[in-house]
């Protein structure tokens, strides 16, 4: 570990420019990278936080089945969590075994196929968090025969005050054991369905960061928040487990996600913790007082244009995150350092213009070095990314997208 700490403290970004320009210099931009030393340092330093409790990979934070592959081949990690069912019957055809589906699906075509096929309902497991949904995938399950493998989502959000203050993601409406206990009862009624697994997943936690760069307060309030609700669901999600214990076996209770992996996987009822984005380390995880991550994703754009001193435009750029709109949403300048947008124009369609010192020192043609703000959404851009070791591309892999397919 000490080797580990040593090497990230001697870890400049200035290096890793040379350093991709170097490994990349017969490519034309725009493209995207992986830099399989962060990622790999990255999976471990995962592996390090759970501390023995196995980590589901969340797919929609990778979207590029050669790397959840290598992810999965690692010590430590067991499961993909996917976002949508089509990709996890794809994910079930090529050879991964447990697939849990992490949002409800109205897929008429993908549940009749789950419901046909023994292979895939041996291997993926869907959601439900209301007996509607139940009724749902039995009038469009067709002929199929095989019982199909059912997780529960909790509500996780911290509600004081009666409710009347709510924080945390909207997701499940199961937020007592009562409400939990009643939908697993009627999961288990049906015997068309097998109950196998929670899963709570603490949005307000997990997904954000609690030291906000330059806003010490924020980060004081957060820290705070996130205490109270850490302990609150702690008490309250045992009590779930042991509710829901009473109405059927478990094989798994999931929990948790990158930012809060070391908090989750200490409670005692969870079986398994998921996380996807430490593996790349957008730039929306940086504001963490837990852990560290290195850039792993990173996609360059190159110098098309120089407008004026201290300006240069590249060509496209405008991949915004998901989420609510603000700048933390737009991509990062990262390389070289000192760049940033115009507040006129932003990330644009067709070209984005950058201004700041560092601009009077690129040329046309020189690249650019962004990191998205979130995770797997940057695949969605790129039909593959360039995998490089020190000072040189060593492989090249399709996304979801160079594989032909678009889940969601």
């Amino acid at each position: 570990m000490a080797s580990l700490t040593a090497a990230r403290a001697a870890h400049h970004p200035s290096d890793d420019r040379a350093r991709y320009d170097r490994a990349t210099a017969d490519l034309d931009a725009p493209f995207a990278i992986v830099d399989l030393d962060a990622f790999r340092a990255n999976a471990a330093d995962l592996v390090r936080r759970a501390g023995g409790t196995p980590i589901r990979v969340a797919s929609k934070s990778v979207r590029c089945l050669p790397l959840l592959r290598e992810v999965l081949a690692a010590d430590g990690f067991a499961g993909v969590m996917a976002f949508t069912l089509p990709e996890a019957l794809w994910l079930a055809a090529e050879g991964v075994e447990d697939v849990l589906v992490a949002y409800p699906s109205t897929d008429r075509e993908a549940y009749a196929r789950l419901a046909a096929d023994p292979v895939a309902a041996a291997r993926v497991t869907v959601m439900v968090d209301d007996v509607a949904q139940l009724d749902y995938i039995d009038r469009v399950r067709g002929d199929g025969t095989e019982r199909i493998r059912v997780c529960v989502d909790i509500d996780c959000s911290w509600q004081v005050f009666g409710g009347r203050i709510r924080v945390g993601a909207h997701r499940s409406p199961l937020h007592t054991p009562e409400q939990v206990a009643d939908v697993a009862e009627q999961v288990a009624k049906r015997p068309q369905f097998h109950l196998v697994g929670l899963m709570a997943y603490e949005a307000q936690i997990a997904g954000v960061g609690d030291a906000p760069h330059g806003r010490a307060l924020y980060g004081r309030a957060i820290r705070f928040m996130q205490a109270r609700a850490g302990a609150e669901l702690a008490a309250r999600r045992a009590d779930i487990v042991r509710a829901v214990r009473a109405v059927a076996d478990l094989e798994f209770v999931n929990g948790g996600g990158t930012g809060s992996v070391e908090r989750t996987a200490a409670e005692a009822c969870i079986t398994e913790v998921a996380a996807g984005s430490g593996l790349f380390q957008p730039r929306l995880f940086d504001d963490y007082t837990s852990f560290r991550g290195r850039p792993a994703a990173l996609f360059a754009l190159p110098v098309v244009r120089r407008p004026g001193v201290g300006w240069v435009s590249v060509l496209g750029g405008g991949y915004p995150a998901s989420g609510a709109a603000g700048r933390d949403r737009l991509p990062q300048p990262y390389l070289p350092p000192g760049l940033a947008y115009d507040p006129q124009e932003g990330a644009g369609e067709v070209q984005t213009p950058l201004r700041g010192s560092a601009a009077d020192d690129l040329l046309i043609g020189d690249r650019v070095w962004f990191r998205h703000a979130k995770a797997g959404e940057l695949c969605e851009r790129f039909d593959a990314l360039h995998l490089v070791e020190g000072d040189r591309v060593v492989g090249t892999v399709p996304t979801y997208r160079g594989e032909g397919h678009t889940f969601l």
